[in-house]
């Protein structure tokens, strides 16, 4: 019979870091550092995610955090800090947020591997959820 009491533990393996549910390009970091830098008030960062609507089916939505909610993914990057809604979290893993300018326009743009479709428009999508085990 051993002694549990003077056996040494295990060494514990070092956590492997979480992938960030978001990440930024540095002209979509500094843009929202821009908008930050002249928002009529203080916020605890952008809040970002996904609602039902459009003409394929859901839209990506941004607007200022006043504060961080209890179960919100929060995502430091390149200095910002994003606050993902809990519920699309599954449709956001992985997804690269991006601001592009043209002669045109200039907008936000998420490149998302879970994207399925878009309307012609471009402010509507199709996205199927991450699986759960994935």
């Amino acid at each position: 019979m051993t002694d549990a009491a003077n056996e040494t533990p295990a060494p514990r393996r070092p956590r492997r870091e979480r992938p960030k549910v978001v990440r930024l390009t540095e002209a979509a970091a500094e843009r929202i550092k821009a908008i930050m830098d002249q928002a009529p008030g203080r916020f605890a960062g952008v809040r970002v995610g996904v609602k039902n609507g459009g003409c394929a089916g859901m839209e990506y939505t941004m607007e200022y955090a006043e504060s961080r909610g209890p179960i919100d993914e929060v995502v430091e990057d390149k200095g910002v800090t994003l606050l993902v809604e809990p519920k699309a979290v599954l449709f956001l893993l992985g997804t690269e947020m991006d601001y592009v300018t043209d002669k045109m326009s200039a907008r936000f743009v998420f490149n998302n591997p879970n994207q399925t479709d878009a309307c012609g428009c471009g402010d509507s999508v199709s996205i199927t959820p991450v699986e759960a085990d994935a």
